[in-house]
């Protein structure tokens, strides 16, 4: 083999190994909690006390790695303005509920019971402000639907 082929194959070798040294392999400490509540087409108000997924490193990881969300717990991703919002299920253990919510905190897509470990696209569809984490079966638990509005400091009150 050509030395410059090989100090090529060489680097490119530990290339791989520093970015698997830098893989995430765990969850990422719980991030701080903030109180959000929903409340439902029905006048119904459900609390939940929220991680805070706020820098891109906490967005990247995520509830990764976490073999179960508390029923009144979860993580909101908040993306400082609305855009596009893309998820994924890469190393996430367990099936999630998530919200897609608008600058003004109105729900506006959900998908539910996502799929562990998928590395399928999860697309909001609209621009929005933030992400919600929820346990798999809690949109359907507490009847949550499009239209209905979050309260959070990351939204805007009317």
């Amino acid at each position: 083999m050509k030395p410059l082929i090989r100090r090529t194959l060489l680097g490119a070798a530990l290339l791989l190994v520093a970015a698997g040294l830098h893989a995430q392999t765990g969850p990422q400490p719980e991030l701080p909690k903030q109180k959000l509540t929903i409340i439902t087409h029905d006048n119904k108000r459900h609390d939940f006390m929220v991680e805070m997924a706020l820098s891109n490193d906490q967005q990247m990881t995520g509830l990764m790695f976490r073999p179960t969300i508390p029923a009144d717990g979860g993580m909101l991703f908040d993306w400082g303005a609305e855009r596009s919002s893309q998820m994924w299920m890469k190393n996430t253990i367990a099936s999630l509920d998530m919200l897609f919510i608008s600058e003004d905190g109105h729900v506006r897509a959900i998908a539910e019971r996502t799929v562990p470990h998928s590395l399928a696209t999860i697309d909001g569809k609209f621009p929005v402000r933030a992400t919600l984490e929820l346990a798999a079966g809690t949109a359907e638990r507490l009847d949550i639907r499009v239209g209905d509005l979050v309260e959070n400091s990351v939204f805007k009150a009317k």
